[in-house]
């Protein structure tokens, strides 16, 4: 039964990453791995990151970031997996990957969301830098995150859904910067 796992598991994984890569399309439905009632919802304007390597790898960082929202650990693993792949296509994605491989290698949410916080800085960074061919990524901060020292994330959206607190603080935190 381990080795049909094995045998399934990893093939399964690599399909749907190389399926994101080559996809520069919101998360749909039948991407997304939660019930059919529920739903990724990408902002109205499609994000589009000028590096494509960089944007595969931002679409697993939505799925991430909305793990951890729902406080799904199963599912921000499954991400981080994914993130920590792409990442190593990426130049100057070492330190994104060693981030979500932080994310991969726990079962605790606490501490996949204090990985999360680190790979959020270094992926802003990234995002900075490569710029959008359309769009526009929203650059979210909680000042009370990580022990009120406050921990930024990026959004797609203007509507706070914090990643740090989930449903214990849903809305806590604020636009602080808009990338164009």
């Amino acid at each position: 039964m381990k080795q049909f796992v094995k045998l399934t598991v990893a093939p399964l994984a690599a399909l749907i990453f190389l399926a994101a890569c080559g996809n520069n399309n919101p998360v749909t439905k039948e991407q997304d791995s939660t019930s059919q009632h529920e739903t990724i919802a990408p902002s109205p304007a499609i994000v589009q990151l000028k590096d494509d390597k960089l944007h595969a790898v931002y679409q697993h960082y939505v799925l991430l970031s909305a793990a951890l929202v729902k406080g799904d650990v199963k599912a921000a693993r499954l991400a981080g997996n994914a993130i920590e792949t792409g990442a190593s296509e990426i130049t100057g994605g070492e330190a994104i990957g060693a981030g979500a491989a932080k994310i991969t290698a726990t079962a605790d949410i606490a501490t996949q969301r204090i990985a999360f916080s680190a790979l959020s800085n270094d992926f802003i960074s990234l995002a900075k830098k490569s710029g959008l061919s359309s769009g526009q990524l929203y650059v979210d901060f909680c000042p009370m995150a990580m022990n009120d020292k406050g921990a930024y994330w990026l959004s797609s959206d203007k509507a706070i859904q914090n990643p740090y607190f989930g449903d214990q603080m849903l809305t806590c935190g604020e636009v602080k910067e808009t990338i164009q």
